[in-house]
């Protein structure tokens, strides 16, 4: 059964990691999926692998930290698939890892620019979509630093908490257009930039990967597809009655 099919979703940070698993799953159950990111190149390979595989998709160049390019983006989205049914808030980025008080205004911006206004503009320009199509769903990425502390990031930890709070108060101002915003906290995921730090690390790949893996009470840290999976529940008509709720996807990490 195809979960999606029929509908239309934006997934932002679309060229790798999570949001690319989100672009291929999501197009693998039916979704006309725009895979939007501003790494061309790798945005340009994961809408030719949904191509290959017999799905529909097509890249777009998106900086979410800009309102005029978002705009611009959606407007064509519709123009080339009709609608958006399906919003993926993907798009982010670490930030600088310093104490509070050594970080500069324009670090701080720099976080916030991507992963709070981000998902700001791309909702803002999704929804009218969504209300003329009579309803749809909006995913946030949060991340388990949107829900506890771990003493580094700030500008990070901030940011994905911000997009909890986004999250639940526009559920309840769209709930009444049949638009559903939920959020997803992900633990530690073993994507390319994940694996990249590891085999940068003083201590080397396996060493990192075997430290990552014992934080999480199941054993190790999870693979993107398992997020996917989640967003992939979250878009679909399964969800109907699910709006404003928290989806934690991090091998029991925050139960400790």
């Amino acid at each position: 059964m195809k979960r999606v099919e029929g509908k239309v979703a934006v997934v932002t940070g679309g060229a790798l990691g999570i949001g690319k698993e989100c672009t291929l799953l999501l197009a693998r159950h039916g979704a006309r999926v725009a895979v939007t990111d501003i790494n061309d190149e790798e945005g340009n390979k994961a809408a030719a692998e949904i191509q290959a595989a017999g799905g529909i998709g097509k890249y777009w160049h998106l900086d979410a930290s800009r309102e005029d390019n978002v705009a611009e983006v959606f407007a064509d989205v519709v123009r080339e698939f009709g609608s958006i049914d399906i919003l993926v808030n993907n798009a982010g980025i670490a930030g600088v890892n310093k104490p509070t008080h050594e970080i500069t205004r324009e670090e701080w911006d720099r976080v916030m620019g991507v992963n709070v206004n981000g998902v700001f503009y791309c909702t803002k320009h999704a929804v009218p979509a969504m209300q003329k199509a009579g309803g749809g769903s909006i995913i946030n990425l949060s991340s388990i630093y949107g829900i506890i502390g771990a003493a580094d990031l700030p500008p990070y930890h901030a940011s994905k908490g911000a997009v909890r709070l986004m999250t639940k108060n526009d559920a309840l101002i769209y709930a009444r257009d049949n638009i559903r915003v939920n959020s997803v906290y992900p633990g530690f995921i073993w994507t390319p930039l994940v694996e990249q730090l590891a085999q940068d690390s003083p201590e080397g790949l396996e060493a990192f990967r075997k430290q990552l893996d014992s934080r999480h009470p199941i054993g190790h840290v999870g693979e993107p597809d398992d997020v996917a999976y989640g967003v992939l529940y979250l878009a679909s008509d399964e969800a109907k009655f699910v709006t404003g709720s928290e989806l934690v996807i991090d091998g029991g990490y925050t139960a400790q």
